[in-house]
């Protein structure tokens, strides 16, 4: 029908430009949506690639985190890890904590199993750019006090002692009475009437879906990351099994327990040892649970000989 006019149904010439200018625009627009689809890099991360086609359509048949979650749980023996942290080398004085040792093994774990290190965004499976960890920390050892979350990145090449130092720092800035740039940014959006706040959350998710947010936001972002820890046996209480968060893109949350008395069996006999609950939840749609497992084996590996974190 492109240049026929409206009443006589016959060619009219006087129509074609406008026809015209029709048709390149939804050609355009077409063009615009295909454009979108076939990005193969977002700020955070790049296009898995040789990913088996049955995981490739889990993420359409399996659309949110906790609808593919799966739950893991382990026991770490603690005593070589007290006692590292009892009698620490020189360099790490007055740095180390537990929740610092299990950062350093769980960034190790994530750089060596790197299938781990992946999301899905916009029914896609990506891979991370860099291992970011999250994690929570009470500003103050009291009930009122604010739980402040940090994110940190964990690079491959960097040393224990600087690690543990970055850790620290964060921690006290973090601890600080001085408002983080997201307690900033939230106390901004929650200015907002109703109706402006779920259009902005709204437009977020647009974009998060077509992997068009920007680099700084996502490196702002707490719930953009590799993993978020909880260490809540640092108040006092036994780990759980954690919701992932459907905002952002992190697949995994692990909680820390107690450190507490547990019997074991050593050279066939049972025996006390001061050990630890570890829960893990975990989105299969990023890895299969055969990988995810012998990750964590790992982990634990790690952690009950802390002196291969050095």
């Amino acid at each position: 029908m492109i240049g026929v006019g409206p009443l006589t149904g016959q060619t009219d010439h006087r129509w074609l430009p406008f026809s015209r200018r029709v048709d390149n625009l939804t050609v355009s627009r077409h063009y615009a949506w295909w454009g979108l689809s076939m990005r193969k890099r977002r700020a955070d991360g790049t296009l898995a690639e040789r990913v088996p086609a049955y995981r490739r359509m889990m993420p359409y048949i399996m659309t949110g985190k906790n609808t593919s979650a799966v739950y893991f749980k382990t026991t770490i023996d603690m005593e070589n890890a007290l006692e590292f942290l009892e009698n620490p080398p020189r360099e790490l004085e007055g740095l180390l904590t537990p929740t610092v040792l299990f950062l350093r093994a769980a960034s190790k774990v994530l750089h060596e199993f790197p299938r781990l290190n992946r999301f899905v965004s916009g029914r896609r499976l990506y891979q991370r750019d860099g291992v970011y960890i999250s994690f929570s920390a009470k500003k103050a050892f009291s009930e009122d006090a604010p739980i402040v979350v940090i994110k940190m990145r964990f690079d491959h090449n960097e040393s224990f002692v600087q690690m543990a130092r970055r850790v620290h720092e964060e921690l006290q800035r973090g601890r600080s009475d001085e408002p983080s740039y997201t307690d900033r940014e939230t106390a901004f959006l929650l200015k907002l009437p109703r109706s402006a706040l779920r259009f902005v959350v709204w437009l977020q998710s647009v974009l998060d879906y077509f992997g068009l947010l920007p680099k700084r936001f996502i490196e702002t972002d707490l719930f953009y990351a590799s993993a978020f820890v909880a260490n809540l046996g640092s108040i006092g209480l036994d780990a759980v099994y954690h919701h992932l968060y459907e905002y952002g893109n992190i697949p995994i949350f692990a909680t820390i327990g107690r450190i507490q008395p547990m019997l074991a069996v050593r050279d066939g006999e049972v025996v006390v040892r001061r050990m630890v609950e570890l829960k893990i939840t975990f989105d299969e749609r990023i890895e299969d649970g055969f990988y995810a497992a012998k990750a964590i084996a790992r982990l634990k590996e790690l952690m009950e000989n802390p002196h291969e974190l050095l």
